[in-house]
């Protein structure tokens, strides 16, 4: 008699959702977050529970986004929950309460670790990151720090203990520059349409829109070109790209807007749910949610819009 390997219970699709975790059913997340206070007791702290957060009782503050992702993410279930979140919290708390690697370490060794990363606006405090720079409408470009077991997220007190901003920083871009690619595909589609995806377990994966270009000439043997690049950064493993050359754009700019919200959605590390156009390092939005029909939809603008015509006006696939 064969046995039926039964995969994990979780809750229908028509039971009460959360409502900040629309993933996990209303049990679904009570169960998580019993499950982060009695761990957290039981390495010594007792926390408040919030909707998207802990507080201890020295007042810090730890976020359960991204480990709320993780668990809804791992296909075997709630069983191995308590496994998950026991690390994840492990790790925080060993984190918080030992030294700081900006005492411990050497300045040239905090210099060869920093990178930059880019961020959904969401997941800083603006008041602790006064220098982050805005990549994006909602998207912003900070410091941090690699750890074997952790990323800093230096801020404003941080840097002031480094140095200037603007010599850290092109420190961070060289160190990016210097990354391996982990993983590249190609994504087609039997009418043609196709798009690169670069992706890894870096959590500086996606933050390489910063390196475009050198991204594009080292995955496909090319540089951009004038036109530049359609981009979408879903999350921090993943980056996509498709250079824009002619009408393949147009295709291209559907899926990807596509690969993106899908990408975003109930991931550790969410950057954004959008496509880019990429352009001598500026990002311009043009996807959006639409808010009464509940999908996305494609939003241009004139300069966007004049560049379709012109190569649709130009024909097709001249490379």
């Amino acid at each position: 008699m064969g046995w039926l390997r039964r995969g994990p219970r979780r809750d229908g699709e028509d039971a009460p959702r959360d409502p900040e975790f629309a993933y996990f059913s209303r049990d679904e997340a009570a169960l998580f977050r019993g499950r982060v206070r009695e761990t957290f007791a039981e390495l010594g702290l007792e926390v408040t529970v919030y909707a998207d957060h802990v507080i201890d009782d020295r007042g810090r503050r730890f976020g359960l986004t991204n480990l709320a992702a993780v668990c809804h993410q791992d296909r075997r279930g709630p069983r191995v929950w308590p496994g998950l979140i026991r690390r994840h919290v492990e790790l925080v708390v060993r984190a918080m309460d030992g030294p700081s690697a900006l005492d411990t370490l050497p300045p040239e060794q905090i210099r060869s670790q920093l990178y930059p990363r880019v961020v959904n606006g969401d997941g800083i405090d603006a008041a602790a990151f006064g220098y982050a720079r805005t990549v994006a409408p909602g998207l912003y470009e900070i410091l941090a720090l690699d750890l074997p077991e952790s990323v800093m997220m230096l801020t404003d007190d941080a840097l002031a203990r480094l140095g200037g901003h603007a010599q850290l920083r092109d420190r961070a871009l060289r160190n990016l520059r210097g990354l391996p690619v982990e993983g590249h595909e190609t994504v087609r589609d039997a009418d043609g349409m196709c798009f690169e995806v670069v992706l890894g377990d870096s959590f500086y994966t996606a933050s390489r829109v910063l390196d475009l270009d050198g991204v594009a000439r080292r995955v496909t043997g090319l540089p951009l070109g004038e036109h530049g690049a359609l981009v979408a950064l879903p999350f921090r493993h993943q980056l996509a790209f498709h250079p824009i050359r002619d009408t393949s754009i147009i295709p291209a700019l559907g899926a990807m807007a596509s690969f993106a919200a899908t990408g975003y959605e109930d991931t550790p590390g969410a950057i954004s749910p959008y496509v880019f156009w990429w352009r001598d390092g500026t990002l311009t939005q043009l996807s959006e949610h639409d808010e009464e029909r509940g999908d996305l939809r494609i939003v241009v603008g004139d300069d966007f819009q004049e560049l379709l015509e012109r190569l649709i006006a130009q024909g097709p696939d001249r490379r």
